[in-house]
């Protein structure tokens, strides 16, 4: 017994040396060179602005962003016609016609107009740009380095010419709002340069007084008078002298320049000039040390919740990033403070690119460097909006699923339009993509625009931000986008008469293709698995809302009757894999992007290895056959569905396969997913779901909350069983989880609550039941080494 202890002791003196004494790892992305296309670019980001600068020496360009600049406007693209060709296209599904319903759908049953191709519909569009052209005695430069503080949400930039070393400092602030440039020599005099805005179209560049402006109209569609929007730049000096000139302002001789940027739109805001005035005076009123540690305090405060380490192997901290990347790839793993970097990195994106009460972040974040962003930069509700907010929740960042929840809430007066013109049904419904007008039409095309799981996975997210936190004012405040979304699957079911189940028709798995009997291809069909596991997660999950509100028992009873003619969550094709649609149709393409027919698995838990391994087990089949290459957001659901499954190892396989540099920007449907060198995902091109997909995934990896229990360590991967430390995470219950370990092993752990409460918790494969401990209380529970 005493020799347990004593080498218990020393492996936790070990472990404690090796991972928790001194600071948290340094957090940083670094480079050795300025940024030669936009997605090496370090992105900076408030919530509301963002800015994305380069680091040129001669030259910087700095990209500016507002999250609320949208071109378009608000449209009705309803077709009320659309609900009377509901019986036809019914009959021919029934008869297996699925082609003639496909030309049907086309023609009657899409959106009015070009939907999203149509000016009218909008686009998120880059702000402009910022230039800053320097001039030096010497154009060539040493010692140059970049690098993002992720602790501090502050990118840097020095480089040396001549004896004159040169700083620069970037933040979008926490504080009043503001973007600040802190531009230095270290010798008296040397900076030289000039300022300058520009945007590819619609915007008007001068100069008032010494203040450079930018500002202008985007095209709404209708008659061109779209949301506006203005930016302003104003400096400050230590030393030399500023001088205006027609639409630029030139700094000579000056020490240290201080650059102070405003910017806002009319979104929500008739007054934003006067606020963009305001925000730059208050800016401007106080000494650029207080803003920047005011900007830290407050971001800290949200970034400093969660706290990770990996033990083991870890690369220089002074290898710059983008050769960190093809190490840690090449070398199939052997840096372990890259995975614990790369989930930061994803929870800093989620602080830097939404805030309560303004908008989501859309397929981009806040980022865009372009007019035409791809895909509009908008919200896709087959799964990529959703996965923008899986890791809010367990990453300790609860408030900002808020955001999506008031832009659901903003669509469904269009949704019931929606729902009464298609389907004659009560309740509200969206399809496959919205935009901030609060689009809910079918798109404009059949092959992927009648999917209409969309509302009901949105539901998903508003009900997990209830399951994590158990704020009853929430849930009551959700409850009528739940409670009309049920109404809307509830009301139009119909009765499949080769089972008697209770499906949905039309529809379609999203994206998807499938050979029909005879070899022609279709994608409309009845009752994709999808959505029989929506429609019964969201049942369930309105049925407990009624009971926890004690409200709409009529409505608990016609669900809870409906529900038992549901579909099964899954049922298992003659080749042991999970069916995607009703009937075994073969796919078009076997290693199809969307995987929509496991969301059973994961974001909901209606299968799970524990209550339903049969269907677990064709689970893996499943993505056997998909394969594990994709898109990057695609790589990222996979490592989800793996870690749900137990498996740690491939978790980890598919976060190498996450982890390819590339620099391709071109409009990626397939294979070729990866990260460009500043750790944004690539499609290509950009996307920033597969950033929020991989950093849930790794969550997801060291913990579970949606089987019943807590689990710690359900997926943890050979590569970080050495040592480890988690603390912060959060899971369903209100609970806060810190974990250690060594060799695979828990040695310490804490669950925390505002209040004692019972809780299941499953501890080096013992479920144990326990008191939960005070969020100020006791450190937690320590574990002899022999568990």
């Amino acid at each position: 017994m005493v020799k347990r202890y004593f080498i218990l002791s020393v492996v936790l003196f070990l472990f404690k040396a090796r991972v928790t004494n001194g600071q948290q790892p340094l957090l940083r992305t670094l480079y050795d060179q300025p940024a030669h296309q936009w997605e090496e670019t370090l992105p900076l980001g408030n919530g509301r602005l963002g800015m994305t600068p380069d680091g040129g020496v001669l030259h910087e360009n700095i990209v500016l962003n507002d999250i609320t600049l949208w071109s378009g406007a608000p449209q009705d693209a309803n077709n009320y016609d659309a609900y009377k060709w509901l019986p036809e296209i019914r009959r021919l599904l029934l008869e297996g016609k699925n082609e003639e319903v496909q030309k049907i759908v086309d023609q009657n049953f899409i959106c009015k107009g070009k939907g999203s191709a149509g000016a009218n519909w909008g686009c998120f569009q880059t702000l402009g740009n910022l230039d800053i052209a320097f001039q030096y005695p010497d154009t060539n430069y040493t010692q140059y380095q970049r690098e993002l503080s992720l602790d501090e949400a502050i990118a840097r930039c020095r480089y040396r010419i001549g004896d004159v070393t040169y700083t620069r400092e970037y933040f979008t602030s926490f504080g009043d709002d503001a973007a600040f440039i802190r531009l230095k020599a270290d010798k008296p005099g040397q900076l030289n340069l000039r300022l300058t805005m520009n945007r590819p179209e619609r915007a008007v560049v001068l100069v008032e007084g010494r203040t450079l402006k930018m500002q202008g109209q985007l095209d709404n569609g209708i008659d061109g008078k779209g949301m506006r929007y203005l930016a302003c730049v104003d400096v400050r000096l230590k030393g030399g002298e500023v001088r205006a000139e027609k639409d630029a302002l030139s700094v000579h001789g000056a020490t240290e320049v201080i650059v102070y940027l405003s910017a806002g739109t009319d979104w929500k805001n008739a007054a934003y000039k006067e606020k963009v005035r305001k925000i730059m005076s208050d800016a401007e009123r106080k000494d650029y040390t207080v803003q920047k540690q005011q900007h830290i305090a407050n971001y800290q405060k949200l970034f400093h919740r969660v706290r990770f380490q990996l033990g083991g192997p870890s690369a220089d901290t002074n290898l710059t990033t983008d050769r960190r990347i093809v190490a840690f790839r090449e070398a199939a793993g052997g840096d372990n403070g890259l995975p614990a970097l790369f989930y930061q990195f994803g929870r800093y994106l989620s602080i830097s690119s939404t805030r309560v009460g303004l908008l989501p972040p859309n397929l981009q974040g806040l980022w865009a460097n372009q007019i035409q962003t791809p895909w509009n930069g908008d919200y896709h509700l087959d799964i990529n909006v959703q996965m923008n907010h899986w890791p809010v929740e367990v990453s300790n960042l609860s408030e900002l699923n808020l955001p999506l929840a008031e832009l659901v809430r903003g669509m469904v007066p269009n949704g019931e339009k929606t729902a009464k013109a298609y389907y004659n049904a009560q309740g509200w419904v969206a399809h496959v993509i919205t935009n901030i007008w609060g689009f809910t039409e079918p798109g404009e095309s059949a092959s992927w625009g009648v999917t209409k799981c969309g509302s009901g996975w949105l539901c998903n997210n508003l009900w997990e931000h209830y399951a994590f936190t158990n704020d009853k004012k929430y849930l009551a405040s959700i409850y009528p986008i739940l409670k009309g979304s049920a109404q809307f699957y509830n009301s139009m079911l119909i009765t499949d008469p080769k089972t008697g189940w209770l499906v949905t028709a039309p529809s379609s798995s999203p994206e998807n293709w499938f050979i029909l009997p005879n070899g022609s291809h279709a994608s409309i069909c009845i009752g994709p698995t999808i959505d029989n596991q929506i429609i019964r997660e969201l049942f369930g999950n309105v049925i407990t809302a009624t009971r926890l509100l004690g409200v709409d028992q009529k409505l608990r009873d016609t669900l809870s009757v409906n529900m038992a003619r549901l579909p099964p969550s899954g049922r298992i094709a003659p080749d042991g894999r999970l069916m995607e649609w009703m009937e075994d149709y073969k796919e078009t393409e076997p290693h199809h992007r969307h995987v929509s027919h496991l969301y059973g698995l994961y974001p909901a838990c209606l299968i799970t290895p524990e209550t339903t391994p049969d269907l677990a087990e064709a689970c893996k089949k499943t993505l056997e056959a998909r394969g594990d290459d994709g898109p990057s957001w695609s790589i990222a659901y996979k490592l989800l569905f793996w870690a749900r499954l137990h498996d740690g190892n491939r978790a980890y396989k598919l976060l190498l396969e996450m982890m390819k540099s590339t620099l391709k920007t071109d409009m990626n449907y397939g294979a070729g997913g990866g990260v460009y060198p500043n750790l944004l995902s690539a499609g290509p091109p950009f996307q920033i779901d597969g950033n929020f997909g991989a950093a849930a995934g790794i969550a997801e990896m060291l913990l579970q909350s949606h089987a019943g229990f807590i689990e710690l360590l359900p997926a943890l991967p050979d590569a970080w069983k050495a040592s480890g430390k988690v603390a912060g995470l959060k899971a369903r219950g209100n609970f806060t989880v810190d974990m250690e370990w060594v060799e695979g092993k828990i040695i310490h752990y804490r669950v925390a609550s505002a209040m004692p409460r019972k809780v299941r918790v499953k501890v080096n494969g013992e479920i144990k039941e326990m008191m939960s401990a005070t969020l100020a209380g006791p450190s937690g529970n320590r574990l002899a080494s022999s568990r």
